[in-house]
């Protein structure tokens, strides 16, 4: 668990510090909060780029889930 965001995050180093400090002060700290959002609400927080979205969506998937799906 990287320590380099105000509040600890799971997300892996692969996303970038600023990925994970952004990521953390839109309150999204957990993979599991990451299950009820889309990629594209994670691509509108200034930091969180394509590359950091593939990398989560991998994890996610990893995990036997994903992002949640656009209606």
């Amino acid at each position: 668990m990287p320590e380099d965001s105000p509040v600890p995050t799971e997300y892996p180093r692969e996303i970038g510090r600023t990925a994970r400090r952004e990521l953390a002060r839109h309150g999204y700290t957990t993979f599991a909060q990451l299950e009820q959002v889309t990629a594209k609400d994670l691509l509108a927080v200034h930091g969180v780029g394509p590359n950091a979205v593939r990398i989560l969506e991998a994890e996610l998937a990893a995990m036997g889930t994903g992002f949640l799906k656009p209606v």
